[in-house]
């Protein structure tokens, strides 16, 4: 069994791998390359790979850094099916769909033709296909013995996320791709789940030199934002994602306005994205944790909504929010400040030492979201130089990545891990979570070079 690192590897984005075994080559993941772009200039780059001798491709969830790139290869001729989860496959249509003009955006700035359009996008959908977790599906092989067995397992991550869980008939070998875990307990989705069969592993290092504050910290740090900026009369921006984290942030809402543990002040959703993400949530409830779900069958409550939230999704709608008058709360993509309606926002708030600007997810090295939590005391938007005059808060808490003991733990749950590769992360965090995997378990642990090959 070959295993070969295409992406994710020294950048915390742009996951791909290719597993080849017996003649039959699987990829899992192909994910976009993201930075200080919204997509990097690898992106643009041919597959270095033969991508019609692919048989199958796995996807672990719907984030653009592991399914941006899926259009592309369809474009350069792959045919194949690509299986994930059922609530993957409906999170993936619209991310790609959103995704698609500020790419083509991306790629006029860059003097390239468009990586995609929409008809490549309805292909990829069209070779989808839904699976359940713990649903074996084969691959390759001849007569009765598949070259691969693959099983998908709960990541935690956000909704429908998935381990895959990988066995070579031939050789009985097995290995398991974390995709991004979970940074369990969440609010809304179930915690990681534990891979107890596998030699080998890729794991997942964005936080992995990084413990998280516990889930009441990151209650408390947030209740401490708004009420300190309510009372300032200023405006509370939170760059988040659309997907997982702008749903658990209106489920976190919802329950301090219904304890009356913050202020009633208007919430503003302000990315159609996150908007139309939220109805699929609604749509795969029996996704839900259990608490949640009998919480939901009890009540009948909608957790994540409630009185004062607006939704914005048209440009004009999106404007109107300038003619409501701070105290606000504003929720708006994209999560690292490197493009959408967040940065309207922030032009308009940052030079305002009553305003907050809240970050809740991973900033990439060279967003606009790194430089402002290194402190940067002006940035550039639209072309126009900005002051940052307003407060900044950090809650790495609400990241929906698992941080060093949670990814320890997962890698402690397969008692037969001969082998472990530390991927997806910067340098400094995989090199960190290499050397206490090897230091904790007596694993060799290893961070791959882009393109290295490695026999199993």
């Amino acid at each position: 069994m070959k295993l070969t690192f295409y992406g994710g590897c020294g950048e915390a984005t742009g996951a791909n791998y290719v597993l080849e075994s017996e003649g039959t080559k699987i990829m899992i993941d192909c994910g976009l390359h993201q930075g200080s772009h919204y997509a990097e200039r690898e992106n643009f780059e041919p597959f270095p790979y033969d991508v019609k001798e692919i048989a199958a491709v796995f996807i672990t969830h719907s984030h653009l850094d592991h399914i941006g790139r899926l259009p592309s290869l369809v474009k350069a001729g792959y045919r194949g099916p690509i299986y994930a989860t059922t609530a993957t496959e409906d999170f993936a249509e619209l991310m790609l769909i959103d995704s698609e003009h500020l790419l083509k955006d991306e790629a006029k700035r860059e003097g390239r033709p468009p990586l995609y359009n929409n008809v490549e996008i309805g292909e990829v959908m069209r070779q989808w296909k839904g699976v359940r977790y713990h649903e074996k599906v084969t691959v390759g092989g001849s007569g009765e013995k598949p070259a691969f067995t693959v099983e998908l397992y709960d990541a935690g991550h956000i909704l429908g996320s998935a381990i895959v869980h990988v066995r070579a008939e031939a050789e009985g070998k097995t290995i398991a791709f974390s995709g991004d875990l979970g940074n369990s307990p969440a609010p809304i989705i179930r915690p990681t789940e534990t891979v107890p069969d596998a030699e080998y592993c890729l794991v997942e290092s964005t936080y992995g030199d990084r413990v998280h504050e516990d889930v009441g910290r990151r209650q408390e740090l947030l209740r401490n934002a708004i009420i300190e900026t309510v009372r300032a009369g200023g405006t509370l921006m939170i760059p988040a994602f659309a997907m997982e984290r702008t749903q658990d942030l209106l489920f976190q809402l919802h329950q301090m306005f219904r304890a009356n543990e913050i202020p009633r002040v208007p919430v503003f959703i302000d990315s159609p994205l996150a908007i139309r993400l939220t109805a699929v949530y609604k749509k795969h409830e029996d996704y839900f944790n259990d608490a949640l779900e009998q919480a939901i069958a009890r009540t009948g409550d909608d957790i994540l909504n409630f009185p004062g939230l607006r939704l914005t999704l048209t440009t004009e709608q999106s404007k109107e929010i300038n003619d409501v008058k701070p105290p606000k709360i504003i929720i708006a993509g994209s999560g690292m400040s490197n493009g959408g309606r967040i940065l309207h926002h922030e032009m308009r708030y940052l030079p305002d030492p009553n305003s907050t600007i809240v970050f809740v997810g991973y900033q990439a090295e060279g967003s606009m979201g790194r430089q402002l939590l290194a402190g940067a005391e002006e940035v550039r938007i639209f072309g126009e130089t900005i002051p940052v005059r307003a407060k900044r808060v950090d809650i790495p808490g609400y990241s929906a990545h698992a941080d060093q003991p949670h990814l320890l733990d997962w890698v402690g749950g397969m008692p037969h891990l001969k082998k472990a590769f530390v991927v997806q992360g910067e340098g400094p965090s995989s090199a960190a979570l290499a050397g206490k995997i090897t230091e904790r378990f007596g694993v060799a642990a290893e961070v791959p070079a882009p393109g290295e090959e490695v026999v199993l």
